[in-house]
């Protein structure tokens, strides 16, 4: 009985479509006799209601008619918005204007349907007809809506913590709008901030904007907040940190922010998207401004390859080039746990994609990929070996090719130099030929700061990794760009984690030296300009991205303990441990050794490389690496450290 109760009671678009036709048959006979009771001042004679009645079959079964074919039986109830109103009122208007063709054409009973006479009607009529119809219809349509928004958004128990809102422009307003659509269970709005004067005093759905972002402790006394959200989709580190020291000062312990505007690129408001503050972004926050229209002319439709996707660079480099609708996206990693990881994270975001073990299987092309076309597949392999890579590309034919694998560890390295030189030097070589070969149409290699005056056998590795790109850059079609930055806080080997974890054991923190200073960006910051880079990057050129001020650790340290509400030395204890092999004290990452040059975004740079090695040249120089990797096992690693000091400007 229970299973009969929910098939006719369950919505369906049969049902939905029944229900709207049922009550729209109800509204067009009521609007008529409206119309005519207005028309004719409410004095309605036996001549007035004999038309009426002659007239309803054609007006229910012209409207109907129109109303289907303009999709008005098949819109969602509860998300009717002014598309849909506009719908119903374009609907309306050739209704209405049928009607009044074929009222002023006939004047007699119609052949075959004698019963049905068409009497000539007042224009007025008409003109009421439909504005009575767009309310009554319309009404019906953003009545479940209003329901939702406004009267169930009274919330029945206690509301939530009383919230001051920062950010009155368009994405405040939707926070605002979702807070009050799901009850305000969690925040009750009270008031709102925003820096724009214009905007004060004003009352974005019934929350008045109180004054500026510097007024918040003021406004905290005022309405007794209890939590902040922070709306603002361009807000740099300083901005940020000065809103979070006013609220902790303020004893509000609840402080969130919704994501960053360029978290693939359309953020979707949600209270589950809703973060804590974090070190990441009282620190590596920057501003960044990305010409989104034309990374999506750049990979839409396109075959993605990125290597090292298991990682923290490539995982987000796949995350976001999976919102710029590509054909296809191959994920490339060593570590089948790391690629495991990254699908169940991605189904999450694409559930709408075809993620496939095929690599092979590509999709037609389609002109909305967004609508299921995409196929994201995870492959295990391994970039040393130059079969696996060859097939690959052969079964791929990619048009993208991201390469971010590679051995970043720089202490590990120092005593594995063999190893840095077989996944830094070999396998980028092993890619770089296959995208040469099947006509790849552009190579991106993710480098990185320690490759500028590099001191460490991983620097000078990836140096020589930009070389080998530059040099198959004068072969066949493809083109190759190396995209250099510097430390992304919360990656893997970072010292983010490292501190982390020192935390949760209850201290100390270990800083290498109280002076070393470091580039920090938030990892969503620098793949989004390591995408833009990636149109900007004429071939054969290396791009600097500029990370902003650098920071040192040790003030990195003493935040972390903060945020955590403990205090510096006190609660939680900061060592030095001394610097590691092959370490600096301050990285580079614009440097004099080159000289940069502008390009059209203002924090991607061009570096003047003046060191350029042929194909041939590079031949023979990692032919020298082989015999000398090959005799690594007698003379350990000062022959690869020798040939790097050779072949690398400034390694030292």
């Amino acid at each position: 009985m229970r299973q009969v109760f929910n098939n006719i009671f369950h919505p369906s678009n049969e049902k939905r479509a029944i229900f709207f036709g049922f009550l729209d048959i109800l509204i067009i006979i009521l609007s008529l006799y409206l119309a005519f009771l207005l028309r004719f001042e409410f004095a309605l004679h036996s001549d007035y209601l004999h038309r009426i009645y002659h007239a309803l079959p054609l007006f229910i079964v012209v409207k109907i008619v129109v109303f289907a074919l303009f999709g008005l039986y098949f819109v969602t109830w509860r998300f009717v918005g002014i598309s849909d109103l506009l719908n119903i009122l374009n609907a309306l208007l050739v209704s209405e204007s049928l009607l009044m063709m074929i009222f002023s054409t006939y004047n007699e009973p119609v052949p075959y349907m004698t019963y049905l006479h068409i009497h000539r009607l007042p224009r007025s009529v008409f003109l009421i007809d439909g504005l009575l119809s767009l309310l009554m219809a319309g009404g019906l349509r953003v009545s479940k809506r209003i329901y939702m928004e406004v009267f169930r958004a009274v919330p029945a128990g206690k509301p939530g913590k009383r919230t001051i809102i920062i950010g009155a422009g368009n994405t405040g307003e939707s926070a605002l709008r979702l807070l009050v659509k799901q009850g305000l269970s969690a925040f009750h709005p009270v008031a709102i901030l925003d820096d724009n004067v214009e905007n004060i005093g004003n009352y974005i759905h019934g929350i008045k904007v109180y004054g500026t972002v510097q007024e918040l402790p003021k406004a905290v006394l005022k309405y007794r907040a209890e939590a902040v959200i922070i709306a603002l989709p361009q807000l740099e580190h300083k901005l940020l940190r000065r809103i979070y020291d006013q609220a902790k000062a303020e004893k509000i312990s609840t402080i969130k922010i919704l994501p960053r505007i360029h978290d693939y690129c359309e953020p979707r408001i949600d209270l589950k998207n809703l973060e804590e503050i974090s070190i990441e972004d009282l620190i590596g926050r920057h501003v960044v401004r990305i010409e989104y229209d034309e990374v999506r002319r750049f990979i839409a439709k396109q075959v993605v390859l990125i290597t090292g996707a298991g990682g923290s660079i490539g995982s987000e480099i796949a995350m976001q080039v999976c919102a710029f609708n590509p054909r296809q996206v191959v994920m490339l990693d060593i570590d089948e746990t790391d690629l495991y990881n990254l699908e169940i994270r991605m189904k999450r975001v694409y559930s709408h994609y075809t993620f496939t073990c095929n690599r092979d299987a590509q999709p037609p092309v389609s002109e909305d990929t967004a609508g299921g076309a995409v196929s994201v597949s995870c492959v295990v392999g391994d970039i040393r070996d130059r079969e696996f890579i060859n097939a690959l590309f052969d079964d791929l034919r990619p048009n993208i090719v991201y390469h971010a694998a590679a051995y970043k560890h720089v202490p590990i390295m120092e005593s594995n130099a063999g190893e840095a030189v077989n996944v830094n030097m070999f396998g980028t070589l092993n890619l770089a030929e296959a995208a040469a070969r099947y006509g790849v149409n552009k190579f991106i290699l993710i480098s990185t700061d320690k490759a500028v005056r590099p001191t460490s056998v991983m620097g000078a590795t990836k140096r020589m990794a930009e070389y080998i790109c530059k040099a198959y850059n004068d072969t066949q079609g493809t083109r190759f760009v190396s995209v250099r930055f510097g430390n992304v806080l919360g990656s893997r080997g970072s010292v983010l984690p490292i501190f982390m974890e020192q935390l949760k054991r209850g201290g100390p923190l270990t800083v290498t030296h109280k002076d070393m200073e470091r580039y920090f960006m938030t990892i969503p910051e620098a793949v989004s300009l390591v995408l833009e880079a990636s149109v900007l990057g004429n071939g054969g050129c290396v791009m600097a991205l500029d990370m902003g001020e650098a920071v040192r650790v040790l003030s990195l340290a003493e935040e972390l303990i903060r945020i955590h509400d403990l205090e510096p030395y006190k609660d939680v204890d900061i060592s030095f441990v001394g610097m590691r092999p092959g370490e600096k004290l301050f990285e580079e990452v614009l440097t004099a050794e080159e000289g940069t040059t502008a390009s059209r975004h203002e924090k991607v740079f061009i570096a003047q490389d003046r060191v350029h090695y042929t194909k041939d040249n590079i031949e023979i120089i990692l032919e020298e690496f082989r015999a000398a990797i090959r005799n690594a096992r007698h003379n350990g690693n000062e022959q690869v450290r020798g040939l790097l000091k050779k072949y690398v400007k400034h390694y030292n």
